[in-house]
């Protein structure tokens, strides 16, 4: 079995009161310089605080609400899991500390001023919530450092200010949102968020660029090639000889074929080529072929895949407050079942029985601290800020090959990413709280 990962403070939150139904906007606490604000370690939520106050000691005023704007849904194809995520995380955030200004983005892109009702966003029977974009008031984001308020606009009324906002929580995966186009619109108005910056987050969501970056710094990653809109359209014939030639310099008899720029296993196919030698196997191609156009309707970038034997092992990384070195998990891995070729969407969000997921995972010490090596070394490598979760193969050989990493990975409490921490000593609101207070510190600007 791995160790536990050194996680400094064990933090631990105690259970947030019940939310208000509806979004609060009161008014707003004046937001101190980066690196003013207190440590989480300094105080903790709940009753049991190891900072209270003895009895009889001068009462001392509590610390500022900060505004926290919970931004989810979004234009991609993940619109519903975002939802789902932010669902656990208005239900952990600490009413006592934090401001909680909830904001959807509808599937046409259009921001409204959402409920602030965990369960209005929960996965219900298998059906996944949906930002309707006439539920609530339309919300402007902020549109410069001189102007980073918050801005309601009700039907047939005058615009009304909800006030400036001291940190945003993207909970938004995929295109649209988790690559650097909601980051560099925060970044306009100096408005400080959670997670990775623009280059970082546009690197990271387009699996091609990332494992170019992650190949470069010497980081193990598995043979792929890329297909583009332009080269599919021109000679898809060509197309089809590369990826199955990048399938045999593998040695590989299955191939994945994943929209370059999208997450939770959407439009990904898995590909079986056979055992048979020579490339040019008419089965092969036209399931390649149809593989290449399902991944097309989610992203004109297409990346095909070499399958790599081992097990799925996944790494969870945290800055560090401070400016220190940034922490890695324990490791957990994921173990599909009930008959699924793959760790496919269905496995993931809706169907408990086809997956197991270990953690801490059953691996031998030095796998897991190769694994954390690796996660950590990929976190630097693409300039990571905040947190990432890191996918990997570790094979019978003993090589640790890094499948993906995500910027804003799944953060349902029963997803790995907080799995992993509540594992390594930092519970699900702690780790929210975390996540506000690291950002809180980054200074705005280039960085």
């Amino acid at each position: 079995m791995s160790p536990r990962a050194d996680v400094d403070g064990g933090l631990r939150a105690a259970a947030p009161s019940a939310p208000a139904q509806v979004p609060r906007v009161a008014p707003q606490a004046p937001a101190g310089p980066a690196g003013s604000v207190p440590a989480v370690e300094a105080h903790p939520a709940g009753p049991d605080r190891s900072d209270a106050q003895d009895e009889g000691a001068p009462a001392t005023a509590p610390p500022p609400r900060r505004r926290v704007a919970v931004v989810f849904g979004g234009r991609s194809s993940e619109h519903g899991i975002s939802c789902v995520t932010a669902a656990g995380v208005l239900r952990a955030l600490d009413r006592e500390r934090w401001d909680v200004v909830p904001v959807g983005i509808a599937l046409d892109g259009r921001w409204v001023l959402a409920a602030d009702d965990p369960a209005h966003w929960e996965l219900s029977d298998g059906v996944l919530p949906v930002v309707d974009a006439d539920q609530g008031p339309a919300v402007l984001a902020p549109r410069s450092p001189v102007e980073r308020g918050l801005v309601a606009l009700d039907a047939g009324d005058v615009p009304r200010a909800l006030g400036e906002v001291d940190v945003v929580l993207p909970l938004l995966h995929g295109p649209f949102g988790e690559d650097g186009t909601l980051q560099g619109l925060l970044e306009m108005s100096d408005t400080r968020y959670v997670g990775s910056g623009v280059l970082s987050s546009a690197v990271a969501m387009d699996k091609h660029y990332a494992k170019t970056v992650l190949a470069a710094a010497g980081i193990p990653v598995g043979a792929w090639t890329l297909v583009t809109d332009r080269a599919w359209l021109a000679d898809r014939e060509a197309r089809l000889d590369a990826a199955l030639a990048v399938a045999e310099g593998a040695g590989a008899s299955v191939v994945f074929v994943k929209p370059c720029r999208a997450g939770s296993s959407m439009g990904v196919t898995r590909v079986v080529l056979g055992d048979e030698p020579g490339a040019r196997r008419e089965g092969a191609r036209e399931a390649l072929a149809a593989a290449v156009e399902a991944a097309r309707e989610h992203d004109p970038r297409v990346l095909v895949e070499a399958g790599v034997v081992g097990r799925e092992l996944e790494c969870g990384v945290l800055d560090a407050p401070g400016g220190a070195a940034p922490r890695a998990s324990v490791v957990g891995e994921v173990a599909v079942t009930d008959g699924r070729d793959f760790y496919d969407f269905e496995a993931k969000y809706l169907d408990d029985a086809a997956v197991q997921l270990t953690c801490p995972a059953d691996v031998d010490d030095e796998v897991a601290e190769a694994v954390r090596a690796t996660a950590l070394a990929a976190f630097e490598a693409l300039g990571c800020e905040g947190l990432a979760r890191v996918d990997v193969f570790a094979t019978p050989d003993g090589r640790v090959v890094v499948n993906e990493v995500n910027t804003m990975p799944g953060f349902t409490p029963s997803s790995m990413f907080p799995r992993l921490w509540a594992a390594s000593g930092l519970d699900y609101p702690a780790l929210v709280d975390r996540l506000l207070e690291l950002a809180l510190e980054r200074r705005t600007g280039l960085r």
